[in-house]
């Protein structure tokens, strides 16, 4: 069976008997794929130590180690006892770990904000660089996975930061929602800690030591590296409008540098030489500082991928600008705007025409528009006047003259000619010359830069579609209902393409087709 068949039938077997727990249980297993450690923040009961126990039996002979730490936990039960015999005959104070954490390969540490600060420095050492200092000696440790949990995030002013920064994927696991499985659940007679990962699916040591080297070569591409670039800004940006520190979304350095680890290892396991659109939701899962900004973070990545994903890596923005500039130079040298007047009705509030005073008869009265327009010079028909207030004051008779604008009222016996109120308004047309054989030439060149980059991006969208869209939704570590953003973006950038093609031929066409 190919990697991703295998990966599918492992997380199937993983989460055989669970209820909404597929997404924690392809992260855990992610992270361990990855090198990398989780935190899964939940209160008591909602089976935390249930992953860190299933994630086991995903590797062939696997040693783990689990331990529920407390404030008076030493460093003997996490590491192991000093050894007395080394200590006798060589006098050197070193510990027996092979049964404990340094010699395990999938560790489980709950509570583990009740950790003394001994033990969190171990840890530290343990995470980032896979090496335990045991006396005067360093091990390496062969850790592939720290599971870690609490049911509160780290105490503010205990400097548990760079332990928490360590851990790199955190997820917020809460209750069953689904009434129907609620029931299923807690009716279930099935044993949740046993193994149900068949022996085909298990991993061994000598795949997942090749696996790690492979992982390495992934390609991070263009639209990835941009994507991230976005969303630290936005990171940023959403910092600055934060009151209080502790609100702020920290990332820093490392932390951006372990989340492209995670992201190839994603798209090796969906068997892809390269990351890609869909894998950089999985930052999601590695932004965040407090649950309630989940959200915000979520909404961020979704956004960028959305606006931002092949726009960037196409070239989107110096497109628009590049053609922009290429219009503006045509039309400056080409056009020549010239300005007349003429004389048109002001209408008021878009209904009424002002009649001009002419006596006290007629003074401040308003003819309606429609009523004007219906008006012929030869048929008189009624219509209504009105004054400032723009309330009926008369009905009369009424016919347009030949001179534009006039007409003529009669009133009391009387024959009135009238003339509606107007005003010169400014008409502007443009005279067009032909530009100079050497500007066209200059300009020529220009269009076939732009039109050639135009096509290779064209071109690239639908010949050699990006990996994501040639798989689809088919993604095992994301929820397929995120795949319509990547293609609403893919789109919307066809459709970009289309339309810059468009103006730079209409801007081509303008010089090109002037009469002398």
């Amino acid at each position: 069976m190919n990697r991703k068949e295998k990966i599918k039938g492992l997380l199937e077997g993983l989460t055989q008997g669970l209820y909404e727990r597929d997404e924690v249980i392809k992260l855990a297993l992610l992270s361990a794929l990855a090198g990398e450690s989780i935190f899964l923040l939940g209160p008591p009961g909602v089976g935390k130590s249930l992953i860190a126990r299933r994630l086991k039996y995903a590797f062939r002979q696997a040693r783990s180690f689990e331990y529920l730490m407390t404030r008076f936990s030493t460093p003997e039960e996490v590491f192991g006892p000093v050894s007395i015999q080394k200590l006798k005959e060589e006098d050197k104070y070193e510990r027996k770990t092979e049964a404990y954490m340094p010699g395990a390969n999938l560790v489980f540490l709950d509570e583990i904000w009740k950790a003394s600060s001994s033990i969190q420095n171990a840890l530290l050492t343990i995470i980032n660089e896979k090496v335990y200092r045991n006396g005067e000696q360093e091990i390496a440790v062969d850790l592939k996975s720290l599971i870690t949990a609490s049911n509160e995030l780290p105490p503010e002013g205990e400097n548990f930061g760079p332990l928490y920064d360590r851990l790199l994927i955190r997820y917020h696991l809460q209750g069953i929602s689904g009434g129907k499985r609620f029931i299923q659940m807690i009716t279930g007679t099935e044993e949740v800690y046993s193994d149900t990962v068949p022996k085909e699916y298990k991993l061994s040591k000598e795949e997942l030591n090749q696996w790690q080297k492979e992982i390495q070569q992934i390609e991070v591409p263009e639209e990835v590296l941009n994507t991230i670039q976005v969303i630290r800004e936005k990171i940023e940006a959403y910092n600055q409008k934060q009151k209080e520190e502790r609100l702020q979304i920290k990332v820093y350095d490392r932390r951006w540098k372990k989340i492209i680890r995670l992201l190839r290892t994603s798209a090796f396991l969906n068997e892809r030489a390269a990351v890609n659109l869909m894998d950089c939701f999985l930052m999601t899962h590695c932004l965040w500082n407090r649950p309630e900004q989940y959200e915000e973070v979520a909404a961020m990545v979704s956004d960028t991928i959305r606006k931002h994903g092949y726009s960037l890596q196409i070239g989107l923005p110096m497109l628009r600008r590049e053609i922009k500039d290429f219009e503006a130079e045509v039309e400056s040298e080409v056009k020549i705007r010239h300005t007349t007047t003429e004389e048109v009705l002001r209408p008021v509030d878009d209904t009424y025409y002002e009649l001009q005073k002419n006596g006290e008869d007629f003074a401040g009265r308003y003819v309606q528009v429609n009523d004007y327009n219906r008006l012929k010079v030869a048929d008189q028909e009624v219509v209504n006047l009105y004054d400032e207030d723009f309330k009926l004051v008369n009905r009369l008779g009424a016919q347009k003259t030949e001179e534009e604008y006039t007409l003529t009222l009669k009133h009391n016996a009387q024959t009135h000619r009238l003339r509606l109120k107007t005003y010169q308004k400014e008409k502007a047309r443009y005279l067009y010359k032909k530009p100079h054989k050497l500007v066209h030439q200059y300009w020529e060149e220009r269009y076939e830069k732009i039109n050639q980059y135009l096509t290779e991006r064209r071109q690239w969208l639908e010949e050699q579609k990006p990996e994501a869209l040639q798989q689809g939704p088919g993604h095992i570590l994301v929820d397929e209902k995120l795949w319509p953003v990547v293609e609403a973006n893919h789109r919307q950038v066809k459709e970009e393409l289309e339309d810059r093609q468009f103006q730079l031929d209409k801007i081509r066409h303008l010089y090109q087709n002037i009469e002398e």
